[in-house]
């Protein structure tokens, strides 16, 4: 006996995983701010579930290291942080001519040993570091630029190099980056190296974490607290008051980051709860970068 036809089944929809709406107030920055990286790593973060927090909780961030660290930064890379030996080794011959060739300009007074040792000790290549060398003499007077690896630029002078200038956190980048003693927060020619490089192509996404904590902990008390948050979110809607969040838009952020990125419970985001958040946003490098 034949068989009746059967009803072809009808394939379901793939159910779709209900996602978390934002905050209103989220709704609000994102208007007010539009596409700033920086400040969709900080509702991504926010928005995003917590994923290997029982890691994180139990003593280590997304380089393995203790949280402890983030209550006191580690001294400055300052030129410590070298390359590869392999992609050095890669890059030197061809790279080697062209240098020489920069060197003999009118425009660098840069001594080959010197040249050689920033580019062993940095993330940047030697034409990056002529280049460097180059935009750092033509902020100094005219007087000053044959010793221009001795001299030292004031925050005024260092802010008006176009690269910076329009940064919401310039004022901590040369906080950050500067070795002087008088805190007045002027920059030597190494010091323009060290910021170039960690906000390089080529610095690794723990380098660059570890400096973009430090430029957000703005009373520099090793962890970012909820005046840091205040701080930080305020650099990124800019000075104008139409444009800032109200104090209730702004608790409710700094609450919802804090209940997301605080894994201790302590009130404050450190380096290592800082460091989780970023892995967890991989466009972060290529957005913490200045290119000359």
């Amino acid at each position: 006996r034949p068989r009746p036809p059967q009803r072809p089944v009808e394939a379901r929809p793939p159910r779709r995983r209900r996602r978390r709406p934002p905050h209103p107030a989220h709704h609000q920055l994102l208007r007010r701010v539009g596409e700033d990286p920086l400040l969709l790593l900080l509702l991504a973060a926010a928005a995003r579930p917590r994923r290997h927090a029982r890691r994180v909780a139990a003593g280590e961030d997304s380089a393995g290291c203790r949280p402890g660290a983030g209550r006191r930064p580690p001294g400055r890379a300052r030129l410590r942080l070298g390359r590869s030996a392999g992609r050095r080794e890669a890059d030197q011959e061809e790279e080697e001519e062209e240098a020489a060739a920069a060197m003999g300009g009118a425009g660098s007074r840069l001594p080959r040993d010197l040249l050689g040792e920033y580019q062993e000790l940095t993330f940047l290549s030697k034409q990056e570091i002529l280049l460097a060398h180059r935009r750092f003499s033509d902020l100094l007077p005219k007087e000053e630029r044959e010793r221009a690896c001795l001299a030292r630029l004031t925050r005024s002078q260092m802010l008006t190099l176009p690269e910076l200038r329009a940064n919401p956190f310039r004022q901590r980048i040369c906080r950050v980056f500067s070795t002087a003693a008088d805190g007045e927060d002027s920059l030597s020619f190494e010091d323009f190296l060290d910021m170039l490089s960690v906000f390089s192509d080529a610095a690794t996404p723990e380098v660059k974490s570890h400096y973009a904590f430090r430029i957000f902990d703005f009373d520099d008390d090793g962890t970012l607290g909820k005046k840091d948050l205040e701080n930080l979110v305020n650099c990124l809607t800019g000075e104008g008051e139409e444009s800032r969040l109200s104090p209730v838009e702004m608790d409710q952020l700094i609450q919802n980051i804090l209940e997301e990125s605080d894994i201790d419970k302590d009130g404050t985001i450190n380096l290592s709860e800082f460091q989780h958040i970023i892995s967890r946003s991989p466009d972060f490098p290529s957005s913490f970068k200045i290119v000359l």
